[in-house]
């Protein structure tokens, strides 16, 4: 049955009440419903919810909020800002410092454990790990003192003493201190030679570079402490390699003549000491030994002319007798009794007496192994002895 069939009491759905083709009072038809009715009440609800006021639509009041509107938008910003001030908490461990900053500005510095700050965008924490050990190597290549090429390699550790420091005063403090290790090793090796650095001055190296480091990172503010300052290699590069080892090589070959020439020189210096200390107590003894007889003999001088003067004829018997004796006793005597009649054979006794002496001692070097060389016979020399009657003797 359609809606507009008799018995069907024209039942039409896009009618709203109250308004039937046939007239009549509330069983009249009903047309659509009123879309714009329907946007103006849902304005009216949202705007009671959040504390506005009513529209002056049909069946409604102005200046009318619906009930319970305006405790539920309290509610709401109540727990908004209770989860906004349970953000402020936070917690810095045993090994970090929390540096808190106040719209971007330094404000205190907090140990470990948990804390409270204005949370953002008021207030913000940065954390610094102020235990850590940090560990960067260093390789580079540069000029000893004496202008030969070495290539380094550098091992530093350090760690962030001062947070507040190593936060604000520069702005790569970690870059900073890669530079100054770079700089620092260039000084130290710069006024080393090379002997040294590659071999007993390495740790010499590493502490006066490891000291300019931290007096330049104190200079600048980082906040970081060098820990340490590790020379691991000190070496000339490959390049060079057949330079560097005949340096090494003439190197080592001055060394042992030096030490060579000081054996020597410890060998030869003392002895020419003691000569000449020898010498010096000979001269020194010859000196008072000669001054000694000289004052003997002035003082028998002086005896000998007090006798002359008491009895002179004897005194100059006396000093015949004496110096016949000194000149006899040191020269070679022969004695010859001419007395018989006939030709005398003269032999050279004092010759003979010479020749036997040398041959002695040549048999006493030949028998000690030397080398003596053969001397020819010398024919011995014969003459007659004069004839004459006397007795060769000493006369006065």
């Amino acid at each position: 049955m359609s809606w507009n069939e008799s018995g069907g009491n024209n039942r039409d759905p896009w009618r709203s009440g109250g308004r039937g083709s046939g007239g009549g009072g509330g069983g009249g038809d009903k047309g659509p419903p009123d879309l714009d009715q329907v946007v103006r009440d849902l304005q009216k609800r949202l705007r009671g919810m959040f504390g506005g006021r009513g529209g002056g639509g049909e069946g409604g009041s102005r200046g009318v909020s619906p009930p319970g509107g305006g405790l539920g938008v309290g509610l709401i910003a109540g727990l908004l800002i209770v989860v906004w001030l349970l953000t402020g908490f936070y917690r810095i461990d045993d090994a970090e410092r929390g540096v808190v900053l106040t719209f971007g500005q330094y404000s205190t510095t907090t140990l470990p454990g948990l804390h409270w700050r204005v949370p953002w965008p008021i207030q913000s924490v940065e954390t610094v790990n102020v235990s850590q050990i940090d560990r960067f190597p260093v390789q580079t290549r540069m000029l000893t003192e004496d202008e030969n090429i070495v290539q380094v390699d550098l091992a530093v550790q350090f760690r962030r003493s001062d947070p507040v420091a190593f936060l604000f005063n520069v702005r790569s403090p970690e870059e900073t201190l890669a530079e100054v290790t770079e700089s620092a090793i260039r000084e130290v090796v710069g006024k080393s030679n090379l002997d040294f650095i590659l071999t007993e001055g390495r740790a010499e190296v590493a502490a006066r570079t490891m000291q300019l480091i931290q007096t330049t990172l104190n200079s600048y503010g980082t906040g970081i402490e060098v820990t340490s300052v590790n020379l691991q290699d000190a070496n000339f590069p490959s390049q060079v390699q057949s330079a560097v080892q005949d340096a090494i090589k003439a190197r080592e070959d001055r060394e042992r003549l030096q030490l060579e020439a000081q054996a020597y020189a410890n060998d030869v210096v003392p002895r020419a000491r003691g000569e000449a200390a020898r010498i010096l107590e000979d001269a020194q003894g010859y000196r008072e030994r000669v001054i000694a007889d000289a004052d003997g003999e002035a003082d028998r001088f002086v005896a000998l002319l007090e006798e002359f003067q008491l009895a002179p004829e004897v005194t100059r018997e006396r000093l015949f007798i004496e110096t016949m004796q000194d000149v006899l006793q040191r020269s070679n005597k022969v004695l010859i009794d001419a007395s018989g009649s006939g030709n005398l054979l003269y032999l050279p006794l004092d010759r003979l007496m010479e020749r036997h002496s040398g041959e002695r001692a040549d048999a006493q070097q030949r028998g000690s192994g030397g080398t003596v060389q053969a001397r020819p016979l010398e024919p011995l020399d014969t003459q007659r002895a004069p004839r004459d009657d006397r007795r060769t003797r000493a006369s006065r």
